[in-house]
């Protein structure tokens, strides 16, 4: 854990430092204690600490953190390594959320758009959550993931007609589909960050009990578990987590998938590990990524969503052959 706290402390300083202009970190050190004792920005390097950097660094700490956990809760819930926060429909519910309000209300700003891909997210995974249930009081898992896969097929061609009938909008999900920090602030940040909290207590809080969902329906039952509600408070976290992410950054793919995987491998099967590794190597991946995307195409640069894409992929197909040549 002390390695992974110290990696997370080396890639705040890099998301701090590198650039189109490079900081030298005793700059940053000392912009951030100029912020703290209540002065104002002193220098062009100092306001792009305080007024760019410091709150995209804090966008993709809690972006990782709430992908990353509610990664974890979802292969969890449906026992599927391979799922991601994507699998309940959350990334296409805000996309589809965006679109109509552009397209039917006019919408405008980014402010706007976080609220509309919050609620999107929510009624989304509420009517996957409905017609996943396998009965009164069950949640069944295969059934769940098949209900996100169609609604989420579903969202996507209405999304597509949305786009190709206003140019407004196909403009604007062009950009926020790539999963980017970039031009990201505080304004972003802060009307969501209490629904990544509780969902990150929550998701946290279910270490324990998710343990005994791992062991069967009826083994968990015998032990006292609830199942049903450990499923439905999960499904509940995964959408604070995943959709007030996808809100504040757009779609960012593969990290809800990586971090977990590389978790377990650390700790083992034991969820309350799991999650509370998540927590600190989530946004460390994120971060790296963003500052990758940074320096790739300098002066310009990569969208992060673009970034993980390319670094998941592989690590994708990784895990697919090793399950498979192990079920040989």
């Amino acid at each position: 854990m002390l390695v992974a706290i110290v990696a997370l402390a080396v890639a705040i300083a890099l998301s701090l430092a590198v650039g189109s202009r490079g900081i030298p970190l005793d700059h940053v050190i000392q912009a951030l204690q100029d912020l703290f004792a209540g002065k104002a920005p002193a220098g062009t390097e100092a306001s792009v600490v305080v007024e760019s950097r410091l709150p995209r660094t804090a966008i993709g700490i809690a972006a990782g953190i709430a992908l990353g956990l509610a990664g974890a809760l979802v292969q969890a819930v449906t026992r599927n390594p391979l799922a991601d926060p994507g699998i309940l429909g959350v990334t296409y519910g805000s996309g589809f959320a965006i679109a109509l309000g552009i397209a039917v209300l006019g919408i405008q700003g980014s402010g706007s758009y976080v609220w509309f891909a919050l609620g999107g997210a929510l009624l989304t995974t509420v009517a996957v959550y409905l017609i996943g249930a396998g009965g009164p009081g069950a949640i069944d898992p295969a059934r769940l993931t098949l209900a996100g896969a169609a609604l989420s097929a579903i969202l996507i061609g209405v999304i597509t007609a949305l786009s190709l009938l206003d140019p407004k909008t196909f403009d604007v999900l062009r950009a926020w589909n790539a999963g980017s920090l970039q031009d990201r602030g505080w304004p972003d940040l802060l009307p969501v960050l209490p629904f990544l909290a509780v969902g990150a207590i929550l998701a946290l809080a279910l270490g324990g009990p998710l343990n005994a969902v791992a062991l069967g329906d009826d083994l968990a039952r015998s032990l006292g578990a609830n199942v049903a509600l450990v499923r439905g408070l999960s499904i509940a976290a995964v959408t604070l987590l995943a959709g007030g992410a996808t809100a504040i950054a757009g779609p960012i793919a593969f990290v809800g998938l990586m971090v977990p995987h590389a978790a377990r491998f650390v700790t083992g099967p034991d969820q309350r590990w799991i999650l509370a590794y998540t927590l600190v190597l989530a946004p460390v991946l994120l971060l790296a990524a963003d500052v990758l995307g940074r320096v790739a195409l300098y002066p310009g640069e990569l969208p992060v969503g673009i970034v993980t894409a390319v670094l998941g992929a592989p690590v994708l197909i990784g895990i697919a052959r090793s399950r498979r040549m192990s079920s040989l």
